[in-house]
């Protein structure tokens, strides 16, 4: 074989991947947030000047990408945990008052603690979902409040400040690796274990398969009363680990922490490719999405973008992400339909598919 034959093979096999990765949905939302980011350094170069823009622009997505991959694990089962915010601003406050008023608590014991009130947390929403049999948007929309009720009795008017948390604590919001935020560096390892689970282990496997469809499921045995549950435990761990990194970033928490995040890990998990329908996405295309919300939050207003525009701008995103979703569920019916006739696919002009 010749070496012009090999060299041609090799760039066709180059280029098939290249046009499989870009019909990608994830790769709509990668290719949106660098051009916001490179139109934004454009119209107003300070946004990228220095090494802090450029450390700012890695860090602020770090924590919503943690709750959006969360959001994404409990999306592909067909279900939504509303309640995520709220777990989150529990666990923050639960990390500021053990540090703040039982300082011989270990500090490593601190952080487990905030994440096992997460994991609580969100088995109570699996348990409600599983047994119940009640839709999870009633119920975590039931928990939500609950939650953020009890935070609010628990939090009342009080403040956890910075003074109130320890050093390496406040220092790890703004530590870097080589220039790349520590945080950031977190969220990234969660985002691969959680992907490895996901799409490697059998058990992340019949998540989709739940999710794709609930009955073909239970009768191909496959345990969806165990499955649902473990991702909402899934969701409300992250979401305590989400806690601690709230702490971290912002050190300040108050019982607002959190507030509102629910809806951007939904909007997060649907701009990059998650279908909120179920069995479909990825929670690297969770991520990206939270990515290219948090550019939209930082980038918008530097262009001098009113508010109005900037939530126009968001729920335009997310209208397409839904109706591109709708889109692409149907024309995977039509290829998947079978021709009762003559067990044939149909195609164009009668051919055969």
């Amino acid at each position: 074989m010749s070496t012009a034959l090999v060299a041609r093979k090799s760039s066709s096999a180059i280029g098939a991947r290249l046009k499989r990765l870009m019909k990608r949905r994830e790769a709509a939302a990668v290719l949106a947030t660098i051009g916001l980011i490179v139109l934004t350094g454009i119209v107003n170069p300070r946004f990228l000047t220095g090494a802090d823009a450029i450390r700012n622009l890695w860090l602020t997505p770090s924590m919503l990408m943690v709750i959006a991959v969360a959001q994404a694990v409990v999306l592909i089962t067909r279900n939504v945990d509303l309640s995520i915010s709220a777990t989150l601003g529990i666990s923050a406050y639960a990390t500021g008052v053990m540090f703040a008023e039982h300082p011989e608590i270990p500090d490593a014991v601190v952080v487990i603690v905030a994440i096992l009130i997460g994991t609580a947390l969100g088995t109570i929403n699996g348990l409600l979902v599983s047994l119940g049999r009640i839709p999870s948007l009633v119920i975590t929309l039931g928990t939500l409040y609950a939650y953020k009720g009890l935070l609010i009795a628990w939090a009342g008017s009080n403040r956890i400040v910075p003074s109130d948390l320890p050093d390496w604590l406040k220092e790890l919001g703004v530590a870097t690796i080589a220039g790349f935020p520590v945080l950031t560096v977190f969220a990234l390892i969660i985002l691969i274990c959680v992907g490895y689970y996901m799409y490697q282990r059998p058990s992340g496997r019949e998540m989709y398969a739940i999710g794709s469809s609930p009955e073909a499921a239970e009768l191909c045995g496959l345990p969806v009363r165990r499955r649902v549950p473990v991702a909402f435990v899934i969701s409300g761990t992250l979401a305590g680990l989400a806690g601690v990194i709230y702490a971290a970033r912002y050190a300040t928490i108050s019982s607002l922490a959190g507030a509102g995040l629910e809806f951007d890990t939904v909007a997060s998990a649907v701009i990059g490719g998650v279908s909120m329908s179920g069995g479909l996405g990825t929670v690297a295309g969770a991520a990206v999405g939270a990515a290219l919300l948090s550019t939209i939050d930082r980038a918008l207003p530097t262009m001098g973008v009113p508010a109005f525009w900037q939530e126009c701008a968001v729920g335009a995103l997310i209208l397409a992400a839904i109706v591109l979703d709708r889109v692409l569920a149907i024309r995977n019916e039509r290829r998947l339909r079978v021709d009762p006739a003559d067990g044939s696919k149909p195609g164009r002009a009668g051919e055969q598919a």
